[in-house]
């Protein structure tokens, strides 16, 4: 009956889990199921592992210090730190918006061709900044629930309609020796599992909800727990429809309209139309959630850096810097669309890129041991986890950069 009742009460974790899971993560789980079918599977839950000790470690940070964690980066680590930060964070921001607009302009394009992919990529953008600006956080997490409702279901009754013997999927649900050819696509699925910059949105997601003090990180890890399931097993659910559907269009967004289209050879129309319908739901939630949570990281990073860390005061989304980079986040990366992405900008994002995951587990793992009291700091299992997360992530940018 507990548990009944706080499903009730959660929310910023569904809002994560329609953020994080992007494109990104579809490209990514197709990828692997139609090169390798079912055998990263294993793969998929240890990602969503760890990155829900990556936010539970966030949660347990801003629960227990009363301030964001850029509050806490700010205060207790070098200034450089922000500084980085702040770079990389206006660098992601203008390369994701971009990314998520060509995704939703191709996922409604597939759906209503009439429409190009740009014009419907500038529509949803704009769509999505109007619900952003003039509604509150509770309409987002009432969309977000709706969505990856939709997704969820869309996804998961292909799956079942589908004929899955002989894809092992018992067996590869536990880790086991893979061959040497499947190693990068392993660091691809353990890193790419639920959002990355993104993961810090929850804080701001967790104070809308009113969530405050140590009393509410159970609650907070119930959240998570849901949220990440469902990441797992959406994420799971694409990577055996690529296996068994075996899209003949294998390379980024392509990959996803290959498995429609194989859905509609093998289990009819109606199938297609149902991924393609899911698929949109999975991108356009992301880009609700990026319009929405994205501001609060640049318009805190702005007030940290001149406070130094110590204005614990809520971020207000009506404030001027909130409002001019939903604005940012809406508009100029159309013009990547148009015009391509500049080598250079695209080369600077992942050099910074590859630091920022390995630098969020440390940064988790120095302030909760070293900054908060004893009886809120990290457990062994806590600990443990980001230390997983840490050299997976080292691991990955090392991959990036070589």
């Amino acid at each position: 009956m507990r548990k009944l009742l706080a499903l009730r009460q959660i929310g910023p974790g569904i809002v994560i889990a329609a953020t994080g899971l992007g494109a990104g993560d579809m490209v990514t789980a197709a990828a692997s199921g139609a090169e390798f079918g079912s055998l990263l599977l294993w793969a998929v839950i240890a990602g969503a592992i760890i990155k829900l000790a990556l936010n539970e470690g966030l949660a347990r940070w801003q629960l227990s210090a009363g301030s964001s964690l850029l509050s806490g980066w700010n205060r207790f680590l070098p200034r450089w730190v922000a500084g980085y930060f702040f770079i990389y964070l206006i660098i992601w921001s203008f390369l994701v918006a971009a990314a998520l607009m060509a995704a939703c302009g191709l996922a409604a394009h597939a759906l209503i061709p009439s429409i190009s992919v740009t014009l419907w990529a500038a529509i949803q953008s704009i769509i999505a900044a109007l619900l952003i600006a003039f509604g509150r956080y509770q309409l987002l997490e009432n969309l977000m629930k709706w969505l990856i409702g939709l997704m969820f279901i869309t996804v998961m009754v292909a799956v079942f309609a589908m004929d899955l013997n002989g894809l092992a999927i018992a067996q590869n649900l536990i880790p086991s020796l893979i061959p040497d050819k499947a190693l990068n696509m392993l660091l691809a699925v353990l890193g790419g599992v639920g959002g990355s910059v993104t993961l810090l949105c929850y804080g701001y997601w967790m104070r809308e909800k009113g969530w405050q003090g140590t009393g509410q990180l159970s609650l907070a890890r119930w959240d998570l727990t849901v949220a990440y399931s469902l990441t797992a097993l959406f994420a799971m659910g694409i990577m055996l429809l690529a296996a068994k559907a075996s899209p003949s269009q294998t390379g980024g967004l392509a990959i996803l309209l290959g498995i429609a289209d194989a859905l509609g050879k093998i289990l009819g129309e109606n199938f297609r139309l149902l991924f393609l319908v899911g698929f949109w739901a999975a991108v356009f939630s992301s880009m609700l959630g990026v319009w929405q949570g994205v501001p609060y990281l640049f318009a805190d990073t702005l007030k940290q850096w001149q406070s130094r860390g110590r204005d614990s005061s809520p971020v207000e989304v009506n404030s001027k810097a909130y409002r001019n980079f939903l604005v940012f986040l809406a508009l100029p990366p159309l013009t990547l669309l148009l015009f391509g992405k500049p080598v250079w900008l695209v080369l600077l994002y992942s050099v910074t890129g590859a630091f920022f995951m390995p630098f969020l587990a440390l940064a988790l793992l120095y302030l909760n041991n070293r900054k908060l009291a004893k009886p809120d700091r990290n457990g062994l299992l806590s600990n443990s986890l980001l230390l997983v997360a840490l050299l997976l992530f080292v691991a990955v940018g090392a991959v990036k950069l070589l």
